[in-house]
């Protein structure tokens, strides 16, 4: 055997195998203990286990670092550029704008408060930022950490080029999006949003998506894990109820995928990438090859061109401090005046009655407590779940539960997540997107809920 034959046999393998292993550890879902989920979340939840109380106070560490070392960069920039720009590593993590400067040490603030139990109760409650610190924080931060390890097995061996060959007719006439993004789509589905966030940033950063591209995947296609829909469902009380409830959640998001990325504020976002002068990707398939044939040999070249285990291991270990130290912060600002505003205010209140009428018309059963969880979901999504739970109607809180789901952003998550990325999404294209998938969605619902129930 010649070296080159060689050489192309390690190629073969080091695609088949490493991607194989990132399917199962991203895409498989497994029974564990009592709970259905991904080996990656698995591997998470274990973690966190493990470390106990000292994964918030892990948490509280990196969070205090992010903004002390942010202001640090900020103040040495103001005497010399070139101590933290951000075209080297340090520079990248901590030299931010003003707005995530103050963002950064509103999360350091809201973290202590919370850990401590100090400051105002408002802060720092089960129901606000020990909602954040002591749940989900302690979550994101391990999977966060194994994310970031094991990610590269889905990005760099080949696996989206074959994927991508092999889906593009389908995902480009109907979503207006490239083939391998149905890799984005399934992590979300079967695993976590927040990691298919994650995934979809990290391509978009590499230049495989575009600008709206990234912004309609990560606001469209991060869904709602299977797990934690089921978690909103037992909340509700309507397990007898699984199969149609799930149903309406997929019908529902199915239409929101079509319209949404066919209607501002996701439209009008340039199909320009993130270096300038980058042409669009060739997603053509030559003369002589099928989809599959031409996405195999993408993927055995890709897998050529991989990082070996030093390249991996550095690689991987910047995908970790990127996600902890600029999304953690966010998610604990953002995600806790989000909460305060829900839990301590009569705002959303407020915001839910010009929906009453809308419900009764509709004929939706006791409309007023259905309307006052309506926007609710933007702070946090199992938020409609917990306020609907004592409502009678059956009708209802299969309407509310399904809608919770599908409405996709929320701050507490997937919104800060989002906001902490480089994906091009504001604050007020996501309100925007939001209230979108809202109007779209909440009239598809309650006529499936008429012919159920």
């Amino acid at each position: 055997m010649t070296n080159e034959t060689t050489a192309s046999f390690i190629y073969h393998m080091k695609f088949i195998i490493l991607s194989a292993l990132g399917i199962f550890l991203f895409m498989t879902p497994v029974t564990y203990g009592d709970e259905t989920s991904i080996p990656v979340a698995i591997l998470a939840g274990e973690l966190e286990s493990i470390l106990g109380n000292y994964t918030a106070l892990m948490v509280l560490g990196i969070i205090s670092l992010s903004a002390i070392m942010s202001v640090i960069a900020f103040l040495m920039n103001k005497i010399d550029d070139d101590k933290f720009s951000k075209d080297v590593f340090w520079g990248s993590l901590f030299n931010v704008g003003p707005i995530w400067l103050i963002v950064r040490l509103l999360g350091m603030v809201f973290a202590i408060f919370t850990y401590y139990q100090i400051g105002w109760e408002w802060v720092y409650s089960d129901v606000t930022g020990g909602l954040l610190l002591d749940d989900l924080l302690t979550f994101l931060l391990t999977v966060f950490l194994f994310a970031g390890l094991l990610l590269p097995l889905l990005l760099s061996f080949g696996l989206l080029e074959l994927i991508g060959a092999l889906f593009t007719k389908i995902m480009r006439p109907v979503f207006t999006l490239p083939g391998r993004s149905t890799v984005d789509n399934l992590t979300s589905w079967f695993g976590d949003g927040t990691v298919g966030v994650l995934l979809t940033n990290q391509q978009y950063e590499q230049g495989y998506y575009t600008k709206r591209e990234a912004a309609v995947i990560g606001t469209t296609f991060s869904v709602v894990s299977i797990t934690f829909t089921i978690s909103i469902i037992q909340q509700v009380d309507l397990m007898h109820m699984f199969l149609p409830l799930y149903g309406t959640i997929f019908v529902a998001g199915l239409f929101a995928a079509l319209i949404m990325p066919r209607i501002p504020p996701l439209s009008r976002i340039p199909d320009t990438y993130i270096k300038d002068g980058q042409s669009k990707l060739d997603e053509s398939i030559p003369k002589n090859y099928n989809a599959f044939t031409w996405g195999y040999k993408k993927a055995v070249e890709r897998a050529a061109q991989s990082p070996g285990l030093t390249g991996y291991l550095q690689s991987a270990a910047k995908n970790v401090l990127d996600m902890w130290v600029g999304v953690l912060p966010i998610v604990m600002a953002v995600g806790t005046l989000g909460l305060i505003v829900a839990e301590m205010t009569p705002v959303f209140t407020w915001l839910g009655t010009p929906f009453v009428p809308v419900l009764e018309l509709m004929q939706v059963p006791e409309a007023q407590a259905a309307a006052e969880t309506i926007l609710i979901g933007f702070t946090d999504m199992f938020l409609p779940a917990l306020m609907i739970e004592s409502v009678a109607s059956e009708m209802t809180r299969f309407i509310i539960a399904a809608l919770s789901v599908v409405q996709l952003i929320y701050l507490s998550e997937v919104g800060g997540v989002l906001l902490a990325s480089n994906i091009p999404i504001n604050f007020r294209r996501l309100v925007a997107i939001f209230l979108l998938r809202t109007a779209i969605t909440l009239p598809i619902i309650i006529l499936i809920a008429h012919l159920i129930f």
